[in-house]
């Protein structure tokens, strides 16, 4: 998915394992197939699981995740990742890497949750709304929309002829005239979409991957709306969560960036993550009329 991407494989885990954290090496090691983009994941026996960051960008959410989950994970009312370990470089692997214990599971389609699932997520984005922010680091899209402009209009170019760009960029223009957010920065998990979260029975089971994790302007994990519920579904996330007019047109804004940038980026790379991001588009183009 990446140009320069460390390729990982069970036998790396494996030495990996028994040079660091001998008192697991003897446990059996899986591939997980998943469609993330910053992870390569591995079973580990029937409670671990090994992730190892894809590029380097993602070893650098290992320390964050370790030092801010556990903090976290006393406000929120869902399961989220315990972190157990940090590996370091070694065996030809040059980033540094985790386990955590594993979270049973399924990550849903794209746009497919409903009601349940939207009062479930709406209840996880207050809880964390609420978490104690002293010392939390910037999210990782901790900057406002106008921020992102030129890099959303260089995927809308690089669109063109694959969606209706003309369309996209009249709602990209629409977000970027909402009001700022008038309150202070919040945790964000910042990236709620189908990867991200693992449902049981139409409920959230649990949300995972917090590398994009930080203070930013609450909309942001508005996306969830797009990404993950249907069109009623997301009614009543909009409800449940409190989103006046501003601050749901610019969740609506940060869905469309993140989407636009997604799409043309994954978009021969990773077919699950490009649908994905296709749907996103689609559905705030409907909206738009």
């Amino acid at each position: 998915m990446h140009a320069n991407e460390t390729e990982t494989d069970a036998a790396l885990v494996r030495r990996l394992l028994a040079a660091q954290f001998p008192a697991w090496a003897d446990l059996p090691v899986e591939p997980v197939r998943s469609h993330g983009t910053v992870n390569a994941i591995y079973r580990l026996g029937p409670d671990l699981a090994v992730r190892l960051p894809r590029v380097e960008g993602g070893s650098k959410d290992v320390a964050t995740e370790h030092r801010w989950l556990p903090h976290l994970a006393e406000y929120l009312p869902f399961p989220v990742p315990a972190p157990l370990a940090q590996g370091v470089p070694g065996e030809g692997y040059p980033w540094s890497w985790s386990v955590c214990r594993w979270i049973d599971g399924d990550n849903p389609a794209a746009g497919s949750g409903g009601a349940g699932l939207a009062a479930d997520v709406a209840e996880f984005v207050l809880a964390l709304r609420r978490a104690d922010t002293t010392g939390a680091p910037p999210a990782y899209r901790s900057e406002p929309l106008a921020a992102r402009d030129a890099a959303t209009r260089d995927a809308l170019e690089a669109l063109h002829g694959v969606i209706d760009t003309k369309a996209a960029a009249t709602a990209w223009s629409d977000a970027l005239r909402a009001p700022a957010p008038r309150g202070p920065a919040v945790w964000v998990h910042g990236d709620l979409q189908p990867g991200n979260v693992l449902v049981s029975g139409g409920r959230l089971g649990a949300v995972i991957d917090f590398g994009c994790m930080g203070l930013a302007d609450p909309s942001v994990d508005l996306l969830a709306g797009w990404y993950l519920l249907s069109a009623g579904a997301r009614r009543l996330f909009r409800t449940e969560v409190r989103a006046d007019a501003a601050d749901w047109a610019r969740g609506r804004g940060w869905a469309l960036s993140v989407a636009l940038m997604e799409l043309s980026y994954y978009r021969t790379s990773n077919p699950v993550m490009a649908a994905t991001a296709r749907h996103v588009i689609g559905e705030i183009l409907e909206e738009a009329g």
